[in-house]
């Protein structure tokens, strides 16, 4: 069953309330803005679980929420910046069958692009839907837009699902200099940006705009157009193998295109008649770079605390380059502040969706269904042309609520090929069985709840559902 639009809107007349789509009328603009406003203010400390596991995972889920009781909020969070490969079987399974998992980058040459953006997508939703290190899952999310690459530029999907596993994933809650590095010599980004050209005759500054730009320092870092350029001579050679016989598609240093003369970068000389260890050398500048520490640190504040210039954002700054870039050490201060000082976070399409799948127990394949409906709210995973990755503000997701409401009337009403949950069995973990708990997996009696759980109540448990996930309330984690 799909929501019509009119219908949608008839749940504002029913007193749910709804964030406002783009071109709507002036008094439902005043009702977008009043759903803008921070409508789920900071968590009870008897919701603890349930705050901790929207902010820092991607939301409830019956069994993350056992497993968060049985232990300390400290215990579980400190047990979650140590994962270990232990997955459930049934994740096991499913990630195994897709073959992007095992195959290289010169392997996946016949592939339709198509074909491999589908199965990356696939993988990225089941682990973020079924994995218990969900700290883990929000990290690879928060580094997979950092370091963004547009999978459709050039031959860059054929390197993606390596880069995904040996950059993003294996450094995720590493240090930062040594994910940064595996990224600068990942063939993805540097095909993305088209590094592979880049000789001493003719430097490309792609790659070393964006690194300076929005991998490290920032957009006002500090940083010159000249360092921009020189940054450009020491990265040339860093390109791709392609030799007979050779490990097709990895990280190649051509010396005889590169440029060995002397640079200066960030003010530091660089010699003459250098080789690969140029370009190591600005990146180990920038990745510990003092406004490397304001800027990343600025955006974990965003991305968890939901404000960038947070009272904390300078000690974390300051641990950023005492502690040479480790991103626990962040993370720990980070936790550390929650959830007293925080403001909510809107739900880009895959936070939305993700947690509705946790807060429902849902049993999914993460198919094209679903996909389609995620590329419908305006986060295609891996599709964002740009460098800078999918936006963060509210503003810039306010025109992908029908596809949302459409997506929680199909998985409730078993409109979703492969997507399936079981309401009652859910209903049966809880102790207040009824919609709102279940998609919130709080108390429906609570202020914040109780007015949506009285006009709900009555209806069929399956709505029910669909119209707590559709509510203003939802949107925000």
């Amino acid at each position: 069953m799909k929501l019509t639009r009119r219908e949608a809107l008839g749940f504002t007349a029913a007193g749910i309330g709804t964030i406002a789509l783009t071109g709507c009328n002036r008094a439902a603009n005043a009702a977008y803005e009043a759903a803008r406003s921070p409508i789920a203010s900071p968590l009870p400390q008897d919701d603890i679980a349930v705050a901790t596991l929207n902010r820092f995972g991607f939301g409830p889920h019956s069994a993350d929420l056992e497993q968060f009781n049985q232990s300390t909020p400290q215990t579980w969070f400190e047990s979650q910046l140590n994962p270990t490969d232990d997955e459930p079987t049934h994740l096991v399974t499913r990630l195994e069958r897709l073959e992007i998992n095992h195959l290289g980058p010169w392997d996946l040459r016949d592939w339709k692009e198509e074909a491999i953006i589908a199965q990356m997508q696939q993988a990225a939703i089941l682990r973020a839907t079924y994995s218990p290190w969900q700290l883990r899952e929000r990290m690879v999310d928060f580094w997979t837009n950092h370091f963004n690459i547009y999978a459709k530029k050039g031959l860059a999907v054929y390197r993606k699902p390596w880069d995904e596993r040996n950059v993003i994933r294996k450094h995720a809650l590493g240090n930062f200099p040594d994910m940064i590095m595996a990224s600068a010599k990942s063939t993805a980004m540097l095909l993305y940006l088209d590094q592979q050209a880049s000789t001493a005759a003719h430097p490309n500054e792609n790659y070393a705009r964006e690194l300076l730009e929005l991998h490290t320092l920032g957009v006002e870092g500090g940083y010159t157009q000249k360092d921009v350029m020189e940054a450009a001579r020491c990265f040339t050679g860093w390109s791709e193998e392609r030799g007979f016989l050779k490990k097709k598609g990895a990280f190649l240093f051509i010396d005889e295109i590169h440029d060995k003369e002397e640079k200066v970068v960030l003010g530091i000389k660089i010699p003459a008649g250098g080789d690969i260890s140029d370009g190591e050398t600005v990146v180990r500048l920038a990745a510990l770079h003092p406004s490397t520490a304001r800027h990343i640190t600025r955006k974990l504040c965003d991305y968890f605390l939901g404000d960038p210039d947070h009272k904390c954002q300078a000690e974390m700054a300051e641990t950023f380059l005492k502690t040479d870039g480790n991103i626990p050490a962040l993370l720990r201060i980070i936790h550390r502040e929650f959830p007293t000082s925080t403001e909510p976070v809107i739900k880009r399409p895959l936070d939305f969706i993700v947690s509705a799948l946790r807060a429902t127990d849902a049993a999914t394949d993460a198919g094209l269904p679903v996909q389609n409906l995620l590329a419908e709210m305006g986060q295609p995973l891996y599709l964002w042309p740009m460098p800078d990755g999918f936006p963060t503000e509210p503003t810039a997701w306010t025109a992908s609520l029908l596809p949302r409401w459409n997506f929680a009337s199909r998985l409730t009403n078993g409109g979703l090929d492969n997507t399936n949950i079981d309401p009652k069995r859910t209903a049966l973990n809880l102790p207040v069985p009824s919609g709102v708990a279940i998609a919130f997996r709080r108390d429906p009696s609570s202020n914040q709840l109780k007015n949506l759980n009285q006009i709900l109540k009555s209806k069929p448990l399956p709505m029910q559902i669909a119209l707590a996930l559709a509510s203003p309330e939802y949107q925000w984690r």
